[in-house]
């Protein structure tokens, strides 16, 4: 299986996320700040390798909490 990713919202940070195409783990490229965004909608699309490729994908809604409020 091979996945990737989507960001939803907001569309001006979508460098803020990776996947690993072969895992599906998803890391950050940089710091989340709850001021400047407090909820991310991504989209995982994975696709498997098969002769004709199925696929599917799911939401991940990620909400920022201001811990230091």
């Amino acid at each position: 299986i091979s996945y990737a990713l989507q960001i939803l919202s907001p569309q001006d940070r979508k460098d803020i996320f990776r996947i690993d195409k072969n895992s599906g783990e998803i890391r950050l490229t940089d710091d989340l700040d709850f001021e400047d965004v407090s909820l991310y909608r991504l989209q995982v699309d994975a696709t498997d390798k098969g002769t004709a490729p199925l696929s599917g994908h799911c939401k991940v809604m990620l909400e920022v909490l201001d811990v230091n409020d």
